[in-house]
């Protein structure tokens, strides 16, 4: 069950919609901040949506407010419970407020023409695994990128590339997901992946 609560403004049809997984918190790098302000800001400028999960903290606070600034969609969905916890973002162009982690999970994935991965904890992790295993599997065929600010990731794709050498995963596996450090070249590849490159605009506006 899912309540939509906020503002509703009468904005036209976003030309992509790019879910992104990040943190609640800031971190304590301020390049974590300075890049999700990008993402935000290439969102906005390019026509697109965010969708992510509805909170107003950290770096997740950062990257919906960029996009809004930018003139972009903001589709926040949280649960019930992290409402007053994660400071529900309530100036989305849509905030949806549900009973559980799984249809939140399930709502962002549904709304999603791709996904992006942020520096985050545990639960950013749990997601950018999920919607990686939900590919491997062949229950979507949507691009998902990793943008690795100043090598956040770099311990994760090291194991990972270990995982791959102890034969538990397959380098085609590896090959699903896109991983970078410049949001203009990663968020730009991840539009064209998804297959929607002719709706939007690539080249960076002056």
């Amino acid at each position: 069950m899912s309540n939509s609560i906020g503002a509703h403004h009468a904005t036209p049809s976003p030309s992509f919609s790019l879910c992104v997984y990040c943190g609640s918190r800031p971190g304590n790098n301020p390049k974590f901040a300075e890049v999700a302000h990008q993402v935000g800001q290439w969102i906005g400028q390019h026509g697109g949506q965010l969708v992510y999960g509805g909170g107003n903290n950290g770096l997740m606070g950062t990257v919906a407010q960029s996009t809004l600034e930018a003139g972009g969609r903001v589709m926040g969905i949280i649960p019930t419970s992290l409402v007053e916890r994660e400071f529900a973002k309530r100036n989305c162009t849509e905030l949806h407020v549900v009973d559980n982690m799984h249809q939140r999970k399930a709502m962002m994935a549904e709304h999603a023409d791709a996904f992006l991965a942020l520096p985050g904890g545990i639960g950013t992790f749990e997601e950018l695994f999920e919607v990686w295993t939900w590919r491997q599997l062949g229950y979507h065929n949507k691009p998902i990128g990793l943008l690795n600010v100043d090598g956040y990731y770099d311990g994760l794709l090291a194991f990972m590339a270990s995982t791959v050498q102890a034969q538990f995963v397959g380098s085609w596996q590896m090959d699903l997901i896109q991983a970078s450090n410049e949001v203009s070249t990663l968020l730009p590849s991840l539009v064209q992946a998804a297959g929607l490159s002719a709706n939007v605009r690539l080249t960076e506006q002056i």
